[in-house]
């Protein structure tokens, strides 16, 4: 069976994006350059120095090197952010100033065009990938939030669809209100079916199902349920379940019988980001399992958040991963 990584690449490979890398200081990031290039998976903009690039000795023949530091490219792109952002007070002389900063340099890349995907944050925090997106790209049509996913592919896991799920919120939103507990579920919902290709079966957990508990925070995923149907009433979305009701069978039907989702579940929507992202580590670290991510949905062009303990091999995965999401956009 293919992996989903491959699966990525593969359909990465089928109609080729342009994805920029901002940090062109980092060698991972040109080692991954590297390894997109050569394998077809995407055209490649590194953003940086081009004397400090081409000091660290990478082959990048096929790579494009953009210099965010001088040139005509700058001037434009900042004369682009100034009009996006004059009628918030942006005044030319910041928005000149904002062009050394790789990630509102290769933003702007993003905005005018010339790229289709971005992958930062191997040198970023997350809020210094978020802030650009927020203030430049902004929203898609019909959303309202920024949110998070990890693709978790588990081994010889009979759950899920053959051991593949997704995990959300895991890296975004902190304490996430109903509203935006529904707004995960929906956008999680529809990335599950154009990312991974199959129907997604969403659950909405908690330390209660269906009712075994009543307090604060199981109403706050009662009522988040209840908005997402309304929201998208195509998608199987079921809740409040704890995580094993949402994915053994056996339990699910004890403990939620009539669930479409219960005992099936594919899709797992935690309550807040403290138990997503504890959760997505067990599951990585216990279960040997891989774990793609953070991928951000919610934003009006692909844009995606490393770690910053990445790998070159883990940006490889995420270009694909962005490639693919340019295609679906």
């Amino acid at each position: 069976m293919a992996t989903f990584l491959s699966t990525m690449i593969d359909r990465a490979k089928s109609d080729k994006k342009t994805i920029v890398l901002p940090e062109g200081n980092d060698d991972r990031i040109l080692e991954a350059a590297r390894k997109v290039v050569d394998q077809g998976i995407a055209n490649i903009i590194v953003v940086g120095d081009p004397a400090e690039i081409a000091s660290k000795g990478f082959n990048l023949e096929g790579v494009q090197v953009v210099d965010n530091t001088s040139g005509e490219l700058r001037e434009e792109l900042a004369e682009g952010l100034f009009e996006l952002r004059k009628a918030k007070g942006m005044t030319i002389e910041e928005a000149r100033s904002l062009m050394d900063n790789v990630m509102y340099f290769s933003t702007m890349l993003l905005k005018t065009g010339r790229a289709d995907g971005l992958v930062g944050g191997a040198c970023h925090a997350t809020k210094d990938v978020l802030q650009p997106a927020l203030r430049i790209i902004k929203t898609a049509p019909g959303s309202k939030l920024v949110s998070s996913f990890f693709v978790m592919e588990v081994p010889e896991c009979a759950f899920g669809d053959e051991g593949t799920f997704m995990f959300a919120d895991c890296a975004v939103c902190i304490q996430p209100s109903a509203e935006e507990l529904s707004e995960i579920a929906v956008a999680t919902a529809k990335s599950y079916e154009r990312v991974i290709g199959f129907t997604p079966r969403v659950a909405m957990l908690s330390h209660s199902s269906y009712g075994s508990v009543k307090d604060a925070d199981t109403e706050k995923v009662t009522s988040a349920l209840a908005m997402a149907k309304e929201k998208a009433p195509e998608y199987a979305i079921d809740g409040e379940l704890q995580a094993d009701a949402a994915l053994v069978p056996s339990v699910a039907a004890s403990k939620a019988p009539d669930s479409p989702v219960a005992g099936k579940a594919n899709v797992l929507v935690f309550p807040d980001l403290d138990a997503a992202n504890i959760g997505y580590k067990l599951v990585q670290r216990l279960a040997k399992a891989e774990a793609y991510g953070p991928i951000l949905q919610g934003l009006g062009a692909p844009m995606n958040d490393l770690s910053r303990g990445c790998s070159a091999d883990d940006v490889v995965g995420v270009v694909a991963i962005t490639a693919v999401q340019a295609q679906e956009q």
